[in-house]
């Protein structure tokens, strides 16, 4: 079975010549406030080969919003980092100072 069978759902045999399946849009979250947001801070060390990094995870909205944010961070802590799967991996352990920024920002944020 192919990749284009497994997207239609429900949808087994149509007589309509001018049929056309309408598949399903995901709508991206709308960016909350800063100030409605709920940020964690967390060291992680797991998978990275004994190197420590710090998460920032909990960000509600727009993947464009996230990785603005994920520059700015790692820009003022000057560390390098990523922006995946929504968190933003900053490398070292940088949980006070990101956690200064966010809240200058007007982040809610959370140190764990």
């Amino acid at each position: 079975m192919s990749k284009k069978n497994k997207q239609v759902t429900n949808v087994v045999y149509s007589t309509n010549p001018n049929f056309s399946y309408q598949f399903e849009q995901e709508q991206e979250q709308q960016t909350l406030d800063p100030n409605k947001q709920n940020l964690r801070l967390l060291l992680d060390k797991k998978n990275r080969a004994g190197k420590s990094v710090t998460l920032v995870t909990g960000f509600v909205g727009k993947e464009e919003d996230l990785e603005a944010l994920g520059k700015m961070l790692k820009n003022k802590c000057g560390v390098g980092g990523s922006v995946k799967e929504g968190e933003i991996i900053l490398q070292g352990d940088f949980r006070v100072k990101a956690a200064e920024i966010l809240t200058k920002a007007l982040y809610k944020v959370k140190v764990i």
